[in-house]
């Protein structure tokens, strides 16, 4: 990059002798005031453009001009033209510097050091408050695997972050029945974490886009809870799918035959603190009684929660031998570290997200993709 020094008796004489020599693609540095400029008796004004190399007049040779109102005569003027490309080298230098004695106090990891190349990366799993053994493992295991030669590419050092946290995320695909199968789906979950409404995405989703024309119904064993059975009742009237009402354990077997022509069966449970041991045993003695069916469990849980908070959710869920994990509230937060680390501990695959209250359309079917975007986006992001 070239920079062309230009004087004029005030600063558009200046600005326009630039753009005749150099043309609009001149990029205006400074605009200053010369005070006795160049032996003239009056103060001029000097306008420094830059130009590219490659730019269309570069072959050209520019001389520092003036243009005035009476120019005196013989007052050749010397051709000024500046390199700034070393100057500019050498800040970009010390800029780096910079950046690594501010890193260096933050970088060690237990017995690991980040290098300085995965600043931004490490940062960003702070941010995501990712499990810190986790981080740890993870960035051991890019400094060894990740070619020297790839380190100075951020792109590359993004690229292969993704890829470890891909192969870290369990996800359970999405495979529809076949005509004559039957599924039986239990959600289950604290209060509030969205399991009615997730239903109800689900019993859509079943029932009307995915193609097939699927038998669902609905079964509700959650009648603590004040508005739960209206708020199905409005649902399923909406979209035409029979709901059953089971106050009792041994109410279920009768309301499961009652629906034996669905494909999808999905039953709402009572939501209750992670530690009502009672109320979580209460929905045991439920499945108890339909023993000899096989009910797939989902653990519904919110992700606007610490990754402690989700732990102990799920410690004492699990009596209930949990098969596979759904997170609700993903528009709610900005940190999904805690989501990758659980799902990784736990080796409980993930179904689905919802994104939002709406019925059908805030639900995404697993895809680690989606998740390692909102990772790295902080911000969940619709499709």
């Amino acid at each position: 990059m070239n920079m062309l020094s230009f004087l004029g008796e005030t600063p558009t004489l200046a600005l326009r002798l630039a753009q005749e020599k150099c043309g609009e693609d001149a990029i205006v540095i400074s605009t200053k005031k010369i005070s006795n400029a160049n032996d003239f008796e009056k103060n001029m004004y000097e306008v420094v453009v830059a130009i590219e190399d490659d730019n269309k007049n570069s072959n050209l040779t520019y001389t520092k001009q003036t243009i005035t109102k009476a120019t005196p005569p013989n007052k050749p003027m010397q051709a000024n033209v500046y390199d700034f490309r070393e100057e500019i080298l050498k800040m970009q230098k010390a800029l780096e510097q910079v950046k690594q004695s501010i890193w260096q106090p933050k970088s060690q990891l237990y017995d690991l050091t980040i290098p300085h190349e995965f600043i931004d990366m490490y940062t960003l799993f702070e941010k995501n408050e990712f499990d810190q053994e986790m981080t740890y493992t993870i960035m051991k295991k890019t400094i060894r695997q990740l070619p020297i030669s790839l380190k100075s590419n951020p792109q590359k050092i993004n690229d292969f972050f993704k890829l470890v946290l891909r192969r870290i995320i369990p996800i359970k695909f999405e495979v529809p029945l076949r005509k004559h199968q039957r599924k039986i789906i239990m959600m289950v979950g604290p209060t509030g974490v969205g399991k009615t409404t997730t239903i109800s995405k689900l019993a859509a989703r079943y029932a009307y886009k995915l193609g097939q024309n699927y038998k669902v119904g609905i079964v509700t064993l959650d009648s603590f809870r004040v508005g739960a059975i209206e708020q199905l009742q409005a649902y399923t009237n909406i979209m035409r799918l029979p709901l059953e009402i089971v106050k009792k354990p041994e109410d279920l077997p009768e309301a499961l035959l009652r629906l034996k022509d669905c494909n999808y069966i999905f039953i709402d449970t009572a939501g209750s603190s992670q530690y009502d041991v009672d109320k979580i045993e209460l929905i045991n003695e439920y499945q108890k009684k339909v023993d000899e069916l096989p009910i797939e469990k989902i653990l519904v849980l919110p992700a606007n929660v610490k990754h402690s908070d989700l732990i102990e959710i799920y410690a004492n869920y699990s009596r209930l031998n949990v098969d596979y994990l759904t997170f609700t509230k993903l528009d709610e937060t900005k940190s999904f570290g805690n989501l990758i680390s659980f799902a990784h501990k736990t080796k409980k695959s993930i179904t689905y997200f919802s994104i939002g209250q709406n019925v059908p359309d805030d639900l995404i079917v697993s895809d680690s993709s989606f998740l390692i975007d909102c990772f790295m986006n902080n911000k969940c992001i619709r499709k």
